[in-house]
């Protein structure tokens, strides 16, 4: 087992990819991202929340969601731009092309509509989500993974063997904790 390949069998679906972990509470597509592990929001709600405080356009609404829920959802565009289509045919909302994009603002009935849903829908999203466990998993994932690369790095056949020998024990030993097998 050498190589990228080699590693990344060690650690299953979950690394070593490039920054971050990949799928995970740890990686860029945790707490919620674009396929997300966290309780997905109310997009339409969320639309029209947004666009109650000014036009905007789709990508800048997904990034305006991640932010507010803190990360812990990020709808994907094949979720925000069917609801977008949606929202425009049953007229709450237009469209005016901009440079090549479509910028989006309520239509009257939109804003009646608007009026009447939650004014932060996104914060769902990130209810119950133990920010601070969060945070000591993503360290103690990185500071194995740390200690992985330097043994891989600078060790030898041998201790390299034993490493993977290690990480693979301790990925088993994880998933008893699940099946609640000691």
């Amino acid at each position: 087992m050498g190589g990228f390949e080699g590693r990344r069998a060690a650690f299953g679906p979950f690394g070593p990819g490039g920054p971050g972990f990949g799928p995970g509470p740890w990686g860029p597509r945790g707490r919620g991202g674009p396929r997300g592990r966290a309780r997905r929001g109310d997009v339409r709600a969320s639309i029209l929340a947004l666009l109650k405080e000014r036009s905007m356009h789709g990508y800048e609404m997904i990034q305006e969601i991640a932010e507010r829920s803190g990360g812990a959802w990020k709808p994907s565009p094949g979720s925000v731009y069917p609801t977008l289509q949606l929202l425009e045919d049953e007229g709450l909302i237009v469209s005016e092309s901009e440079g090549g994009k479509k910028l989006f603002a309520l239509t009257d009935s939109g804003r009646a509509a608007a009026e009447e849903g939650s004014d932060a829908p996104w914060e769902e999203a990130s209810r119950g989500v133990d920010w601070e466990a969060l945070g000591e998993i993503r360290q103690a994932g990185f500071g194995l993974m740390e200690a992985f690369g330097q043994v891989w790095k600078t060790g030898s056949k041998e201790q390299r063997e034993k490493a993977l020998a290690v990480v693979n024990d301790a990925r088993k030993k994880l998933y008893l904790i699940l099946a609640d097998e000691h």
